[in-house]
């Protein structure tokens, strides 16, 4: 499949071990052979917030941990740029254009979150792999 971006709500639902979603996220990771999964900068910053803010280290390390994992793509004055208009067109959060923008600028194959909020902006790349009555 390529690569593969990740929403900053499945890392949490990973890192957190989510009794409902931790195991769903888990799977359908491991149900993808030949790919590659990636986050960024901003994901990053979303998923530290919580523990920084509750000064839970071990939740901290955890993250860390688990952004190695992946490939880290870059967010450049384009992305910004691609993401304002996305917001512009399909009235989008600023986070949540952020990654449409930066999976699309870098070529990815598919961002993989946890709802449908950006069907509509993805035109096909985005994917909701929590939704029920999909990878049961």
């Amino acid at each position: 499949m390529g690569l593969i971006y990740l929403d900053t709500c499945l890392l949490i639902y990973l890192a957190e071990d989510h009794p409902r979603w931790g195991q769903a996220v888990i799977n359908a990771i491991a149900s993808i052979r030949e790919s590659r999964f990636a986050i960024s900068s901003l994901t990053k910053c979303e998923c530290l917030v919580g523990p920084l803010k509750e000064g839970d280290t071990a939740i901290q390390s955890r993250f860390e941990s688990l952004f190695e994992q992946f490939v880290i793509l870059e967010i450049t004055e384009s992305t910004y740029l691609h993401a304002a208009q996305l917001r512009a067109r399909y009235g989008l959060k600023t986070p949540d254009a952020l990654h449409l923008a930066c999976a699309q600028e870098n070529g990815c194959n598919a961002l993989w979150t946890n709802g449908d909020r950006l069907e509509r902006a993805g035109h096909g790349l985005t994917r909701n792999i929590l939704r029920v009555g999909e990878g049961d």
